[in-house]
C-alpha cells in the first residue's frame, strides 16, 4: 500500500467486512470533514479511502456477494469528490452510507 505504509494486504484481509467499510468511511469522513478547512488534507484523506476501498476490491473475500458493490461505490465517490456527481451525491449521502458499516463493525459482526 502506497499511503498506509504500515498496512498489509495479510493484515486488511483479517478484518471483516464490515471493519474494512468502517475504515474507509473514516477516510471519506476525513475527506468531507477537511474539504472547506484545508484542500490538501482532504485530497490526501480522499486517496487513503480509496486505497482501502480498492485493497477491500483485491480481498477475495469480498468477491462473490460484494464486488459489484464496492466498484459502484468507487466509481461514485470519484464522480462525487473528482468529477461532474452526476449521481448526485453529497456529504450527508456519504456520512449515512458508511455510518451502517461503522455500525456493524461495532457490533463484531
Amino acid at each position: 500500500m502506497f499511503f498506509h505504509k504500515e498496512l498489509t494486504e495479510e493484515k486488511w484481509q483479517s478484518l471483516s467486512f464490515f471493519e474494512q467499510m468502517a475504515n474507509i468511511g473514516a477516510e471519506i469522513g476525513r475527506t468531507i470533514n477537511w474539504r472547506k478547512k484545508d484542500k490538501v488534507m482532504s485530497t490526501a484523506s480522499f486517496y487513503r479511502g480509496i486505497e482501502l476501498l480498492d485493497a477491500t476490491i483485491q480481498d477475495k473475500k469480498n468477491h462473490k456477494s460484494k464486488l459489484i458493490e464496492l466498484c459502484r461505490v468507487r466509481e461514485v465517490l470519484i464522480d462525487y469528490f473528482c468529477f461532474d456527481n452526476i449521481y448526485g451525491s453529497n456529504d450527508e449521502k456519504w456520512n449515512n452510507y458508511f455510518y451502517g458499516f461503522n455500525y456493524a463493525a461495532s457490533l463484531k459482526l
